[in-house]
């Protein structure tokens, strides 16, 4: 009789505990992002990974979509690349708005030529699909496309020119700080002539499917720690590009880490931490538009979350995610090179559109998640603070829910 009971008491606690685990992960896995990457305008044609912070794969099959919207201007710019290394060497001893290079005659000063001007309202549509492969395996697919928009009212409400320039005449900047008032509002002008003598232009409501993606994510059971609530993933990155500009494939690798601390009343505050790198243009189908010198694109990630659960199981999750990543192209060209643009016509940031080709793109993206059992509803904004507009601003939803056969 004893020996019967202990054993009954024994099946009762091991089947709440499995449940308790089962339940907790499918409801709550790791921490909740949708896919918040920046619509950055050479990102449209190029895959880039987007980093996990799961602690585990996912219970069922996860069908998730996403939408963002997104700001990017750049006025008109032209850029000159000396190929003399003596012109270079000069040209490197002065400060880059004061050079002074003859880029007419190409038989005494040869160089390379690019121009970009990037005026729209970007549209990202992403459809995901999550696999449970095993207790450690995970294998996803995301299918993304775009639509290239003026962005008038009402639907984009919160990234539109009139929007962001209200925002800075009336709260922050000044007003018209980098001449989006002087060149025109809601206008489409996207256009990028690479130095090899690629066009690659854009116009009001062309849509188009950027790539699919391919990920593999692996939890290795050697680098789980429970008792200190400590989670590791690696993952493989495949991604497929099928615009007509740069029909390729890329290859990436990442590495997320996961720190979960459990609060009172069963509540949860996650630190994540992932970086990953982007070897771009593996393999090309052709002629490519040159999206960056830089074939090698590197990211570092960082995410805090706060959940809190309610009486009824669903939860709150509020998160903070800083994302940065490296240069399109070589720096070392930022030294020698020779801008041209309006600049006597607007008060600043006329060079935006090939100088932030040099720079590392950041930005900070604050996340807000309602969670049920049966659907996850996500919210976000993404702002940048560095004026890299990669994009400006941008705004998104993600809606996942788990899939039935």
């Amino acid at each position: 009789m004893l020996k019967n009971l202990i054993w009954f008491l024994f099946c009762c606690c091991h089947t709440v505990l499995l449940a308790q685990k089962s339940d907790s992960l499918y409801l709550k896995n790791g921490i909740i992002k949708p896919n918040i990457l920046a619509i950055h305008h050479f990102g449209l044609f190029s895959s880039r990974v987007d980093q996990n912070f799961k602690i585990a794969p996912p219970q069922k099959t996860q069908v998730s979509f996403n939408y963002s919207s997104g700001n990017t201007f750049h006025p008109f710019v032209e850029a000159y690349f000396p190929k003399h290394p003596e012109i270079r060497k000069q040209l490197s001893q002065v400060t880059w708005y004061n050079r002074s290079f003859n880029f007419i005659d190409q038989e005494t000063t040869p160089a390379d030529y690019m121009n970009i001007v990037i005026d729209a309202v970007i549209k990202e549509f992403r459809a995901n699909l999550n696999i449970p492969i095993s207790e450690h395996h995970e294998f996803g697919i995301s299918l993304r496309s775009y639509l290239i928009t003026k962005g008038k009212y009402p639907f984009s409400f919160f990234t539109s020119d009139e929007s962001i320039e209200w925002f800075h005449s009336r709260l922050w900047g000044g007003e018209d700080p980098y001449g989006r008032r002087y060149y025109g509002l809601n206008q489409v002008n996207f256009e990028y002539n690479d130095r090899k003598g690629n066009t690659l232009k854009l116009r009001n409501n062309d849509f188009f499917i950027g790539g699919v993606e391919l990920s593999h994510y692996y939890y290795p059971s050697f680098l789980k720690n429970p008792s200190k609530q400590l989670y590791f993933n690696i993952g493989n990155h495949l991604g497929i590009n099928t615009s007509k500009f740069n029909p390729s494939i890329d290859y990436g690798l990442s590495l997320g880490g996961v720190k979960r601390f459990l609060l009172k009343n069963k509540n949860e505050f996650n630190v994540g931490l992932g970086s990953n790198v982007l070897y771009k243009n593996v393999i090309d189908f052709g002629e490519v538009v040159d999206l960056g010198n830089n074939r090698f694109l590197a990211a570092i990630e960082a995410n805090i979350e706060f959940t809190k659960y309610t009486q009824k199981h669903n939860f709150h999750a509020f998160s903070v995610n800083y994302h940065i990543q490296s240069r399109n192209n070589k720096l070392k060209e930022a030294d020698y090179y020779k801008l041209l643009g309006q600049w006597k016509e607007i008060n600043g940031g006329w060079q935006h559109g090939v100088e932030t080709l040099y720079k590392a793109l950041s930005n900070w993206t604050f996340i807000y998640t309602y969670g049920r059992p049966k659907l996850k509803l996500s919210l976000f904004f993404k702002e940048d603070f560095l004026v890299n507009n990669a994009p400006d601003f941008q705004t998104g939803v993600g809606l996942q829910i788990p899939f039935y056969k």
